[in-house]
């Protein structure tokens, strides 16, 4: 990268880092800061959603000091009956895979309150780091600690490892600020933001994966073949230990079935309010590989032939005060609202810059060209009704109501950022005079001011990404200088083959 000087000047002037001397002068007084903020703030009251009459709100409130002191009460009860011997802190990393700090369980409360530090490049260094790779980024910087700090009502026993819970955490420095770059902290940020405007998203995830079996030598390559036999059996314990596991867990699995290829399934989760929907994904991404080494699988989000699997969100919005669906017609007409048709042009309007954070590698961004022989540098943004061929399929079927699928993802994308984005997109369409001229609700029609492309090359992709100036005041200066420098550098450094080897052996 060229530019790495830039970047790091102004990723420490909106951190605001500081000596080290000074920082260690400030942190024991930021200590209980970042304590009390993130569980006054942040520590949450569960919500069923399928019980719930204002079922329309995100699952995510104030909880006060009872309800913190009753919540780790329960935690306290839920180790001795399980006889835990450890607690995971879980974080994302950039790429939407789980990093995290196992922790004796005698020393759970007191990492409760004082976090738990972990190397900052462990959620931002891209999957296998060269010798050189830290030089792109500043020690004083990069090399630092974050604090983990953990969301208590993620808390959860974990069916498949022995004696271990996980709980999910933000992520801060250890001066007491959010992490800029943290994609979960980008994601609640926005989805507060859509509170604040009186609405609320209700979403689901539905990832495709490839189950492979043991690795067999043949002719002297190791070679994973695979587990055609999940293509018609649903009765695999593996499978069945996912999705029972998954639902002790929280993320609760609407359904689950084999897809187009061999071995390759499907996992379809009941709609959230809130973040839970991104949890629920992330949680999976979890799960799904360590079941599977328990049966002597390998699992991947990477296609044997070159694809990514496809990670689909499909999403509706809410009015929180009227409790209803702003995407169904009253009139009973299945067809999209005039907020949904706004809502809808800004996912169009921005769709070049979405596919970047959606479909974040070369390999990724070869679903959106896959039907074409043609070589083009980029291809329409479609939208329709019930057409799951679209990269925008609007189903206006089944008790769900009418919703819209996000398709532009890959699996491999970070389920906080395709949230986080898709909202910031939203929202830019429902408040934003250009893009859509609707017409009547009960019209089929969607008139764009300028037709929308998908750039089918990533380094396009990019500059789409660093040109759209709603995505890069949603999700933050920080965050888009830095995703964009680490998939430079990963353009530069990551050759096709080497890129599936690592998609192989780390979205597994």
């Amino acid at each position: 990268m060229n530019d790495e000087g830039d970047l790091l000047k102004e990723d420490t002037r909106d951190e605001d880092n500081e000596t080290k001397a000074s920082s260690m002068s400030k942190l024991m007084g930021t200590r209980e800061k970042v304590t009390e903020l993130h569980i006054s703030s942040t520590e949450v009251e569960e919500m069923d959603i399928s019980n719930s009459k204002d079922n329309t709100r995100d699952n995510t409130r104030v909880s006060t000091a009872p309800q913190l002191s009753s919540r780790m009460k329960h935690i306290k009860q839920e180790m001795a009956k399980n006889h835990l011997q450890f607690v995971r802190f879980e974080a994302t990393d950039l790429h939407g895979v789980s990093r995290s700090k196992s922790i004796p369980a005698q020393f759970f409360q007191e990492k409760v309150i004082h976090g738990v530090y972990m190397p900052r490049g462990y959620l931002e260094l891209i999957p296998n780091p060269k010798d050189n790779e830290v030089d792109h980024i500043r020690a004083t910087c990069f090399n630092s600690d974050i604090v983990l700090m953990p969301e208590l009502s993620t808390f959860r026993v974990l069916p498949w490892a022995k004696r271990t819970a996980r709980v999910i955490c933000d992520t801060f420095t250890v001066t007491g600020e959010p992490l800029l770059t943290s994609p979960r902290h980008i994601a609640k940020r926005q989805l507060s933001q859509l509170q604040d405007a009186g609405f609320s998203l209700l979403s689901a995830f539905i990832y495709d994966f490839c189950i492979f079996g043991v690795p067999e030598i043949i002719n002297s390559k190791t070679i994973s073949l695979p587990a055609s036999a999940l293509l018609n059996n649903h009765d695999q314990p593996f499978i069945q230990e996912l999705v029972d596991g998954l639902y002790h867990t929280g993320a609760n699995v609407e359904s689950f079935s084999s897809s187009t290829r061999p071995g390759q399934m499907e996992i379809c989760f009941l709609p959230e309010f809130g973040i839970s929907s991104a949890d629920n994904a992330f949680t999976l991404r979890m799960a799904v590989k360590e079941v599977a080494r328990k049966y002597n699988y390998i699992t991947s989000f990477f296609i044997e032939t070159g694809f990514c699997n496809s990670g689909i969100l499909s999403h509706s919005l809410w009015d929180v005060d009227e409790k209803k669906n702003m995407f169904c017609s009253s009139s009973g007409i299945e067809q999209l609202t005039i907020p949904g048709k706004k809502w809808l042009a800004g996912l169009l309007k921005h769709s070049a810059a979405l596919s970047c954070l959606m479909a974040p590698a070369v390999s990724c961004r070869k679903r959106y060209s896959k039907e074409s022989k043609d070589l083009k540098e980029s291809v329409p943004t479609t939208w329709g009704y019930n057409d799951n061929s679209c990269a925008f399929n609007i189903k206006c079927h089944g008790e769900k109501g009418t919703r819209i699928e996000n398709k532009l993802g890959s699996a491999t994308a970070n389920p906080y950022l395709v949230l986080a984005a898709t909202v910031a997109a939203g929202l830019d369409g429902l408040y934003g005079d250009d893009g859509v001229l609707s017409g009547p609700e009960n019209s089929t029609d969607l008139h764009q001011a300028k037709p929308s492309e998908i750039p089918l090359k990533l380094e396009h992709a990019l500059m789409a990404l660093e040109e759209d100036q709603c995505l890069r005041q949603a999700l933050g200066e920080t965050f888009i200088r830095y995703f964009v420098a680490m998939k430079k550098y990963e353009l530069e450094n990551e050759e096709t083959d080497a890129e599936r080897n690592k998609f192989l052996e780390y979205f597994i």
